[in-house]
């Protein structure tokens, strides 16, 4: 276990950048979400929520594919290289980290998606405990504990000072690399915080919602529910709840016409289209 001082964040934040990518809460036009790390970012890690969550990193909104190019009557196809660089994702809450296993059971099975797969290769995610959840969080309906999240480095704000664990191969690495901005730690400040963040888990109003009726053999049942004939009639079919889901795996593949050539991408999708 070790710490740091919240004033030296960004020391630790530089470091990470020196060598890689860093992804983390930005704030821009009061909206604070999970972008590139720069010297003027309004960082805010004590953000419970960000507009979007951070899947993008791993499942981009849009990406190229390969791409065709025609030269006379030869034709010539680019595939799209895949993530080669390393990168951190710095200040993921547990619920978002659950999004992304979610995701692994989609883009990892057989076939496994290989830009995906690229990206759980060489990103590493950096979770942030929830010093104090919302009265509308329901993380423990799903097991999530939002007090020990799990990822390869979980961390804690506690009293000016952020408290890091790696515990993943990756999360050692990454501990390696900032090691000389980190102190030694002794755990029990963290246990502490633990206790005080479930307590107040068990305070939430959704934190015992019962999930009995909604497993597999009783979708069909759901999905032909008359609630929904009232539930419909305020959606504008937007599709935007699809895109800020975490969970959210939908995609479209679609050709677009460069002049001299056809670039094929996907982009997200929604099933609400």
């Amino acid at each position: 276990m070790y710490k740091i001082a919240a004033e030296n964040l960004q020391a630790l934040f530089r470091k990470i950048a020196a060598d890689q990518d860093l992804y983390l809460p930005v704030k821009v036009s009061d909206q604070v979400n999970f972008k590139a790390w720069s010297q003027d970012a309004e960082v805010c890690l004590d953000t419970l929520k960000t507009v979007k969550s951070p899947k993008d990193a791993f499942f981009p909104q849009s990406e190229n594919l390969y791409t065709c190019k025609k030269d006379k009557k030869n034709i010539r196809i680019e595939p799209q290289a895949l993530q080669e660089k390393d990168f951190v994702v710095f200040g993921m809450k547990a619920c978002d980290v659950q999004g992304v296993k979610v995701l692994d059971n989609v883009f990892l099975s057989d076939p496994v998606d290989t830009f995906y797969a690229a990206r759980r290769d060489h990103g590493t995610i950096v979770a942030l405990a929830c010093h104090e959840p919302e009265e509308s969080c329901f993380c423990k309906v799903f097991g999530i504990d939002c007090a020990d999240p799990v990822a390869d480095v979980a961390a804690w704000m506690i009293e000016g000072e952020l408290y890091w664990k790696p515990l993943t191969e990756k999360g050692e690495a990454l501990t390696k690399a900032v090691a000389e901005l980190l102190t030694d730690a002794d755990e029990a400040k963290v246990e502490e915080e633990k206790t005080a963040i479930r307590a107040i888990v068990e305070k939430l109003p959704y934190s015992n919602l019962s999930l009995e009726g909604w497993g597999q053999e009783d979708y069909m049942d759901r999905f032909n529910s008359p609630v929904w004939e009232e539930l419909y009639k305020p959606c504008l079919a937007c599709g935007t709840c699809t895109f800020v889901c975490p969970t959210c795996q939908c995609y479209d593949i679609k050709d677009y016409d460069t002049g001299h050539g056809v670039q094929r991408y996907r982009c997200w999708d929604s099933c609400m289209y």
